[in-house]
């Protein structure tokens, strides 16, 4: 213990040395911290255009995937395939493609796959965004060369998750470059490229299928709407995030009403999108209505009137 006092007394003397050790402390933290953005910024064309699935699984952000396991574990399938193991999702808008890359998401981060997609990350890339601000011509197809080139080095670790890909066929056509089909070719044929896409039947048909070197590298996958009972079964799952997100308590009747009404006075959407929009909306309005009456410290019930209620103003919004 002396030795301790004499040591602090020492440093009281020489002040100088105080100092020294407080800069050394200060560069050590700038230094992990720099070496920490050095890491991240490997893909920095991935990071500004995509979003990293795995993680939000890890961190339970994604909603629960309900009902979809035969699909999931299909894509899984073709995945671990050693050729034409790029699955492409093919179905009408709204039945749920995104939700199965999700529940791949999730299933890589439970180690609920195969050896060979332990690590994988599954990272959704942001079409809208790759094309936005694209006024040259050439712009979109750097952009799109700079990711394919990033996941590249990343040997195999990324599974890219295409929403709506034939996009890119018609945003290549758009923007006078070539197309964006052609900067993808030659990674898939050689397996430096892995995808999940998702589209509908009639693009699949008039983008991929008429192409003969991108029908060998993908293999489609149909999802198909779920029934009314399976939708039921979904908002039952997923009730909870949007009782949480608003504020509100969901009762069995609304989500039983969102599922009719939806069925009978929206037959133009899929399941269960539209019944989860009425469910969203209802909540959305009943939080506020709690909000407005000063009520914050009360939680409100959404019943099937509120879902009823809300579907009379959107059709009254309809275009």
């Amino acid at each position: 213990m002396p030795s301790l006092v004499n040591f602090f007394k020492f440093l009281l003397l020489k002040p100088e040395l105080i100092f020294l050790g407080v800069v050394l402390v200060v560069l050590l933290v700038v230094f992990t911290w720099v070496r920490g953005k050095t890491k991240m910024s490997k893909t920095p064309t991935l990071a500004q255009y995509s979003r990293d699935l795995t993680a939000l699984a890890a961190q339970g952000r994604l909603d629960p995937v309900i009902g979809r396991e035969h699909e999931i574990e299909r894509v899984i399938q073709v995945l671990s395939r050693r050729s034409k193991n790029n699955p492409v999702l093919v179905g009408k808008s709204g039945v749920g493609k995104t939700a199965i890359a999700e529940g791949l998401a999730e299933a890589i981060v439970a180690k609920r796959v195969p050896q060979l997609l332990y690590g994988k990350r599954v990272l959704s890339l942001d079409l809208a965004n790759i094309v936005a601000g694209t006024k040259y011509r050439g712009e979109f197809e750097q952009r799109l060369k700079r990711i394919a080139d990033e996941i590249i080095a990343s040997q195999r670790e990324i599974i890219l998750f295409i929403d709506e890909i034939h996009t890119l066929a018609e945003a290549g056509e758009a923007t006078g470059a070539i197309g964006a089909d052609d900067i993808l070719k030659p990674a898939l044929a050689r397996g430096d490229l892995q995808v999940v896409g998702a589209t509908t039947r009639d693009e699949y048909l008039k983008f991929i299928k008429k192409d003969a070197t991108l029908d060998r590298r993908l293999h489609p996958i149909m999802v198909d709407e779920p029934s009314l009972v399976q939708t039921l079964e979904i908002l039952r799952g997923i009730k909870a995030r949007y009782e949480r997100h608003h504020g509100v308590t969901l009762t069995d009747a609304a989500l039983k009403t969102a599922v009719d009404l939806a069925a009978r006075r929206i037959p133009e959407k899929s399941f269960p999108d539209k019944a989860i929009d009425l469910i969203d909306e209802a909540a959305s309005r009943v939080g506020l209505r709690k909000v407005a009456a000063g009520k914050e410290g009360i939680v409100p019930t959404v019943n099937a009137r509120d879902v009823q209620e809300v579907l009379a103003e959107m059709k009254r919004e309809e275009i």
